[in-house]
């Protein structure tokens, strides 16, 4: 499909919007805490729809809306399951991690915090999170990579390799430049803009086919399976859909923005605000999905995850339909630029300055994170380079590393007073080598989703091992009772 002036003037226009942002950002950022977490400046609102933006990406209105328009509606427990976990992740974990950080030596990473939680004087564990990191979010980034080649190629008729360097080009040069305001700040828009998005593009193909009933019934006639709940479902599949939302208490750019509310009395009034985004957008996704297997029912798409893009250039002008692509384009924009931030922030924060040159200044560290923004960018756009990559199945098999990896530590971290480091790291270990494993194996129990045998194992590791040898240093005991005192205050 070829770019008219409309889509290329409102999509531009957007662009500039974003850098525009990233520039301002830029004049306010002065240290390494503000680059990394804008020095926990961040308010209820821009919270809740950072945390939002981040975490759904280009997988909202790519991989879901494709994975419906295949399937069926049976995929929704993807979205059941995310809507659960994602609840109970800003009701049990948000605020505890929000004080615990701030008191654990005004932590500023995962491995940072990790490392003073435990006071873990041999930095094996710091390392070890950094690795872990560094690993999944490569595959993460690209993942997003894809999704901006995808976008760019139908849209702008762009070979895809030029598509995709022109995507990762735009998402690195405003990170780059502002940091943790810039991406927060693009995030909140890029929040508004998914949002209406997913509101205009289902409505206007129900209202255009005649109504519900009649896009029900369209649906039917396509494909019979797709109105049913459970179809062809196992027991093993449900299972692995629903747990998707497990995912959440280990994804670092999310934990991120818990880290960085400006204190923990702007968790509950975000929570609520992040959660009805969350329901709106999660059943706009849903139904563009669905709508598309009425609207496209006698010309199937060759690339299912292509289905809002296709939609929103089928049915709107070219002023709307340039909005709808700088929608998409903004949902891919707020988890790669999340990534990109939280990995440069691990090379600068927990290898250079810990490992490479412990008294290096923060105009070298500021370097250092940016240079590691672009360094990560090109490991990524390796991955992505290949045609045939899923959105969904790339962000699949990060969020099982992560989750397995770093959910039960976290979770544990914050609630058990005698967890100890060695159990943190086997417990790590467990976690992201099972996944690893686990995706490569078929058939059977190991259709099973990896997240889930692999957050098991590592829970069981941390309980096993903590129970065997509890920790017994005072100064982590003592710094756990303080945290947990002003919890309680925070909660009264």
């Amino acid at each position: 499909m070829n770019a008219t002036a409309p889509l290329l003037i409102t999509f531009t226009a957007y662009l500039l919007l974003v850098l525009f942002l990233g520039l301002m950002a830029y004049r306010r950022t002065h240290s390494l805490d503000d680059y990394i977490l804008g020095g926990r400046k961040l308010g209820s609102v821009v919270t809740a729809l950072s945390v939002g933006a981040s975490d759904m990406s280009g997988w909202l209105l790519l991989g879901l809306p494709g994975a419906i328009y295949l399937s069926g509606i049976s995929e929704i427990w993807i979205g059941i399951g995310l809507l659960i976990g994602a609840y109970l992740n800003w009701l049990f974990v948000a605020k505890p991690l929000r004080i615990y950080s701030s008191h654990a030596n005004n932590s500023l990473t995962l491995p940072d915090y990790f490392e003073n939680r435990f006071q873990d004087k041999t930095r094996v564990l710091r390392l070890l999170s950094a690795f872990v990191i560094l690993l999944f979010f490569t595959f993460y980034t690209a993942s997003g990579l894809v999704g901006g080649a995808i976008l760019f190629e139908n849209s702008f008729g762009l070979d895809y390799n030029v598509a995709l360097l022109s995507g990762a080009f735009i998402i690195v040069a405003y990170t780059f430049v502002g940091g943790f305001l810039a991406v927060v700040w693009t995030d909140a828009i890029q929040a508004i803009l998914m949002l209406l998005a997913l509101l205009i593009a289902p409505i206007s193909v129900i209202s255009g086919a005649g109504g519900i009933d009649a896009v029900w019934s369209q649906m039917q006639a396509a494909n019979p399976d797709s109105t049913a709940l459970f179809s062809n479902m196992t027991a093993i599949g449900l299972l692995s859909l629903l747990a998707w939302g497990l995912g959440y208490v280990g994804q670092p750019h999310i934990l991120a923005r818990f880290m960085a509310v400006e204190n923990a009395q702007k968790i509950r009034p975000a929570r609520r605000i992040a959660m009805v985004w969350m329901l709106i957008v999660l059943c706009g996704s849903v139904t563009t999905g669905l709508a598309g297997i009425a609207y496209f029912a006698d010309q199937p798409l060759a690339n299912p995850e292509t289905v809002f893009i296709v939609l929103s250039q089928s049915l709107f002008n070219p002023w709307v339909a340039g909005i709808i692509t700088a929608a998409i384009l903004s949902a891919i924009m707020s988890t790669i630029d999340s990534q990109l931030l939280v990995s440069s922030s691990v090379i600068s924060e927990d290898f250079y300055r810990v490992f490479i040159k412990p008294k290096a200044s923060e105009k070298e560290l500021l370097l250092v994170s940016r240079i590691a923004v672009v360094a990560i960018a090109v490991l990524a756009l390796f991955i992505a380079s290949d045609r045939e990559s899923r959105v969904l199945d790339l962000v699949s098999y990060a969020w099982a590393g992560f989750g397995a990896a770093f959910g039960p530590v976290i979770v544990f971290s914050l609630f058990w007073r005698k967890m100890t480091a060695m159990a943190a790291i086997v417990g790590m270990i467990i976690g992201a080598v099972t996944v690893v494993v686990w995706s490569n194996l078929e058939g059977g129990i190991f259709d099973l989703y990896e997240i889930v045998p692999g957050f098991v194992f590592a829970s069981l590791a941390v309980i096993g091992i903590s129970l065997m040898k509890p920790q017994q240093g005072q100064i982590a005991l003592q710094q756990f009772d303080e945290a947990a005192s002003l919890l309680e205050e925070t909660q009264q």
